[in-house]
């Protein structure tokens, strides 16, 4: 036996197969008798033989089997989003099939996600933005120069990209229709974050300007197109707890509205748990829509008034684009559809 690592050549020799013969064995790509792939297996553990290498493989198919996901938050964080959780099961779902693995790439919300230092040497062969991806992000341009295709999910917004999203702006439309055919007109917003900055707070006009996530832009001027400029507050992550203490801006006030529109779910949450501490009865104190559709079971029985969209859809659409990128074909932009779900947390706004 060869006091170096083991060949395919010398399995092949072993087991009195051609070279050919041994890889196909290997792959399963191939017709081969039941009876001369256990030979060659048998040659193979005699050897000490663990299969092709798969470096080689990958430079050979110019394919590195990995997808990369790129997430502008901690892994903590984002596996805390049933959101970014159902995605990412739909997404691997469909990889399987490509035989493809995920690559997570995450880090601090200040940096808007993963540094061009942690990819720039990384093997992949796609990169899907999730959760992350301002419409300037120099990691696109990054990406494509080096040819490695991109897949936006939710932004960013670019013709270069294949862009798999929502109906943002008229999802967050409908719900302010909602609440104005209930009579509101004192209306606010909690959004989710404009810049991957980590600020939070109230939103002046400047910080509006610089807004940089296409999908939380979009959510903002579907309910402003309805009751125009309205005070918003920032919330420097889609956590139910920063939504809690985030929407004391709103509540504490002496103009305190009498609907809040939450950009997610987890921040519609986190508003009727301080709604709560502050003796407030919802819906009929306060009205709280969201925007998503997960389940809420911190709500217990009450059904949250919000957008539903596919988040496991979502996954297995961005799994077919990559696997359209793959076969060397640019995909159409994808636009799921979404559906209005009116609960129990909206109600006309209590009387004067």
């Amino acid at each position: 036996m060869s006091p170096n690592r083991a060949t395919l050549a010398e399995v092949a020799a072993r087991a009195g197969v051609s070279p050919s013969t041994a890889s196909l064995a290997f792959s399963g790509a191939g017709p081969v008798a039941e009876a001369t792939r256990q030979r060659v297996l048998e040659a193979a553990r005699e050897l000490g033989y663990s299969g092709p290498d798969p470096m080689a493989r990958s430079l050979r198919r110019r394919r590195s089997g990995i997808v990369a996901v790129l997430i502008g938050e901690r892994l903590l964080y984002a596996f805390r989003d049933p959101v970014m959780v159902g995605l990412l099961d739909g997404l691997a779902e469909e990889l399987t099939s490509l035989d493809s693995g995920l690559l997570l790439l995450s880090g601090e919300a200040e940096l808007g996600g993963p540094s061009a230092n942690q990819v720039k040497q990384m093997p992949m062969d796609v990169a899907i933005f999730a959760a992350c991806g301002l419409n300037d992000d120099p990691l696109v341009d990054h990406f494509l120069e080096r040819e490695i295709p991109v897949v936006a999910v939710d932004g960013p917004l670019r013709d270069d990209v294949a862009f798999l999203g929502i109906d943002d702006f008229g999802g967050a439309r409908a719900l302010a229709r909602h609440l104005a055919e209930l009579g509101h007109e004192k209306v606010a917003t909690l959004t989710l974050p404009l810049r991957p900055d980590g600020r939070r707070g109230p939103v002046d006009q400047a910080r509006r300007e610089a807004i940089g996530f296409a999908d939380t832009e979009r959510r903002l001027a579907g309910v402003e197109e309805v009751f125009g400029p309205i005070p918003a507050v920032e919330a420097a992550a889609n956590l139910i707890e920063e939504a809690e203490e985030m929407a004391a801006h709103l509540l504490d006030t002496g103009e305190r509205p009498t609907a809040i529109l939450a950009q997610s779910d987890l921040l519609a949450v986190g508003a009727i748990r301080a709604a709560h501490a502050r003796g407030l009865r919802v819906p009929e104190d306060l009205s709280v829509v969201g925007f998503d559709g997960i389940d809420t079971p911190w709500l217990g029985s009450q059904v949250l008034t919000t957008i539903e969209q596919p988040v496991v859809e979502k996954g297995r659409m961005a799994g077919r684009m990559v696997a359209e990128l793959l076969a060397g074909r640019h995909p159409e932009d994808v636009k799921l559809a979404i559906t209005t779900r009116i609960g129990a947390t909206s109600a006309p706004p209590p009387p004067r």
